[in-house]
Parts: C-alpha cells; structure tokens; sequence
C-alpha cells in the first residue's frame, strides 16, 4: 500500500507539470467555466419566472449545475492523456519500471478529479461575485466540490478505460460525445426537474450526472442532508465500479504487450 500510495503521488506530480507545461489548457481551463456561468447566466435569467421552477435567482441555480457540468466534460476527455502516452511508448516505459500498475490508472483518475475541484472553485467564486450566495455554508461548498471530484474521477476512469481498450483516438471521441450530451440534457443540471417532461424526470432518476448535480445543488443551498447522503453514496459506488472497469481494461492492455 505504501509504495502504491508514493507512485501514484510521484505520478500524479508528473501529470500536473505535464499540464503546467500547456499554458494555453491551463488558461482555457480557467476561462471556460467563467463563460459558462456567464452566458447561460444571461441566456436563461427569465426562466425563474416560469411557475414552477422553484428558485427566484437562476445564477443561484446554476452554480452548482455548470460545477458538475465542467467536470463530467473536462474528465470525459482524461484518456486522450493516456492514448498520448501510448502512442509516444510512456506506458510502455513505465511499464519496465517497478512502479505499482494499479498507481498507472489511480494517478490518471487523482489529476482528474484535483483539476475538476479548482474548475468548480473558480465557478463558485465567479458566481458569488454575480450574486449567488452558498447558503449551506462551507460544507455546501465542499459537497459541490466532493460531488464535482466523484464524477470527474468515473468518468475519467471509464475515459481511460475506453482508451486502453479501443487504443484509437476518434473512437474514443466518438463515444465520450455519444455519452456526456445525453447524460447532461437528461439531468437538472440547466433546468428545474420540476419542468422536465415525465419521461426524462424518470430518466434522471438513473443518471450519475444528475446524482452528482441534485447532491451539488442541494449541498450549495443547504438542502436535503438524506438526498446529499444518498446521491453522494451512489456516486461513489459508480466510481468504484468505473475503477474496476478501467484496471481491468489496464490488465488486459499489459497481457496484449
């Protein structure tokens, strides 16, 4: 355990210079949930004024949504990194090292997850200085967070799994595409369920996108504890199961070498 947990530390610092070495992402990576927050802020601020949305300030609404919504997009992509690695002979490099295997993936799944966590900070921040205000306080802040980081790291892990698997680049693309639309429009994340037609409320039910923005939401309004409990508890289970998928997509990927 303790050399897994110092690889996965020492490979997790590799990932974050690699990034720091990409100003332009790290640029794009801030500015993109400002925008966010901004243009559908301004786009759908008269939709509180529908009976029956359920809150009188949209921006205190989205907050938490755009939070979740950064994180399912930017983590869906994390197995471009790894497609990179393989196509330059990294993984295969590491791969005759001693370094823990099972640090490879969790490393790839911790950057995911710590990069999501500042993206959702930032909207946050952005938010306030609109207007919204977290009423549940600091532990509704840090439930946005955990929910934020939950997801990202499912998503990144399925991510990375899909890439060790299909090893091809518009493949991978294809599929992330095919999944976070869907699984973004069928949850509250940019409209009140209240709205919904009956079909998608009952779809949302079984999303993980709408776990991840119901725990959120009710966590930054200070709402729910039992539904935060719940959905926060479903997150992590999908998480774990994303995280078997990709280890075993990983112990496949070294037994095709």
């Amino acid at each position: 355990m303790t050399d897994f947990l110092r690889d996965t530390w020492y490979l997790f610092g590799r990932l974050l210079r690699a990034t720091a070495r990409m100003p332009v992402f790290v640029l794009i990576s801030i500015v993109q949930p400002i925008l966010w927050v901004l243009l559908f802020g301004q786009l759908f601020a008269k939709v509180t004024t529908i009976q029956g949305f359920g809150a009188s300030s949209y921006v205190q609404f989205l907050a938490p949504g755009i939070s979740i919504m950064t994180a399912l997009f930017g983590a869906a992509y994390s197995g471009m990194g790894m497609l990179g690695d393989i196509d330059r002979g990294v993984l295969d490099r590491l791969l005759a090292t001693p370094v823990s295997r099972g640090a490879l993936i969790a490393s790839r799944i911790l950057h995911s997850a710590v990069q999501v966590v500042i993206q959702a900070a930032i909207i946050l921040a952005v938010a306030c200085l609109l207007g919204a205000r977290p009423a549940g306080g600091l532990p509704g802040i840090l439930t946005v967070f955990l929910a934020a980081a939950l997801l990202g790291a499912a998503f990144a892990a399925f991510s990375n799994a899909l890439a060790l698997a299909a090893r091809k680049q518009e493949l991978v693309i294809a599929v992330m595409n095919f999944i976070v639309l869907p699984t973004t429009f069928l949850s509250s994340m940019i409209m009140s369920r209240n709205l919904m037609p009956p079909w998608i409320r009952t779809v949302s039910w079984f999303n993980p996108v709408n776990w991840a923005v119901t725990a959120a939401r009710d966590g930054f309004q200070g709402e729910a504890p039992a539904e935060i409990a719940l959905y926060l508890g479903l997150l992590a289970a999908f998480a774990l199961v994303c995280g078997a998928v990709a280890t075993l997509s990983f112990n496949r990927y070294r037994r095709a070498m």
